[in-house]
């Protein structure tokens, strides 16, 4: 009967034992578990997400990469170390490494923004000093349609590093005006009639409320500020609806938008006074009469 000890080094190869072929097969049993697990799971959750073809390229790389982590960690018991890989490499392991340095972080990065999924394609964003419509988010880029119909390519590197601002995460979306009215006029009046445009309009929302109020008594007039929230995907157009339906009402009630004005003070009017009347009594009487 073959009897063997873990201790015992194999007759094809001694410079390993048995217990070492036993750790081999279990970090290969393990790596392909876990590959498999990954795949499985990527592919259940990114079916729908992204495409097929980047699904694929997506898939390749995690098993590539569970391949190369198992190399290096049974590559010891071969005697061979990961300096000795790199050794052997050389100068074009060093080459290949930072080529690949920024096309790996667009890949991990693009792998954060799928999971987290900060943006979504159709998302309204502004990612940096660029604003616009996500139309596609690859493995290794993000693109953008700028709202001039530029279509503009973003690293996924930068994309998850830069402060992104998602116009559209929200449900509803605030904007605000400034009206200014005349100091003549009331403004709580004024007001009055603000706050039933707003309350008129079908997408002007109730919940939350509509805030109007006086928030700055200015050089030419009163200014009043409106803050409405209005559905985003409405917003745009509310925005500008409302401007021009609120100063139409506020004109049929006699409230017109000032206009920039100031009001000069003489520091000596007295003084001001005589050197008019002075100048006047020379006009009067001519130039014979002064001498």
């Amino acid at each position: 009967m073959f009897d063997f000890v873990l201790d015992d080094p194999i007759f094809f190869y001694p410079s390993l034992t048995w217990g070492h072929l036993v750790y081999i097969v279990l970090v290969i049993l393990v790596a392909a578990t876990l590959a498999k697990a990954v795949t499985l799971y990527l592919r259940k959750t990114l079916t729908d997400k992204i495409k097929l073809s980047q699904l694929d390229l997506l898939l390749k790389a995690v098993n590539y990469s569970v391949l190369i982590i198992t190399v290096l960690i049974i590559s010891p018991l071969f005697n061979i170390t990961l300096g000795g890989l790199l050794v052997a490499g050389g100068f074009a392991s060093i080459v290949i490494g930072i080529a690949s340095q920024s096309v790996l972080g667009n890949l991990i990065s693009g792998l954060f923004l799928i999971i987290e999924r900060p943006i979504t394609i159709g998302d309204n964003i502004n990612i940096g000093s660029v604003s616009g419509n996500i139309t596609d988010i690859n493995i290794f880029s993000t693109i953008v349609k700028t709202y001039d119909g530029v279509y503009v390519r973003i690293p996924n590197e930068k994309v998850f590093t830069s402060e992104i601002t998602n116009y559209v995460a929200n449900e509803v979306r605030r904007f605000e005006y400034v009206i200014g009215i005349p100091y003549d006029d009331d403004a709580n009046e004024a007001i009055r009639i603000i706050r039933e445009v707003v309350w008129s309009h079908p997408f002007a929302l109730k919940d939350p409320s509509p805030s109007i109020y006086v928030d700055e008594l200015a050089d030419s007039s009163v200014n009043i500020k409106v803050r409405i929230w209005a559905p985003t995907a409405e917003w745009w157009d509310v925005r500008t609806d409302l401007l021009w339906k609120i100063k139409e009402e506020l004109s049929k009630n006699g409230i017109e938008m000032p206009f920039p004005q100031q009001v000069i003070w003489f520091q000596n009017e007295l003084q001001g006074r005589v050197a008019l009347s002075s100048g006047e009594g020379r006009s009067r009487a001519g130039p014979d009469e002064d001498t």
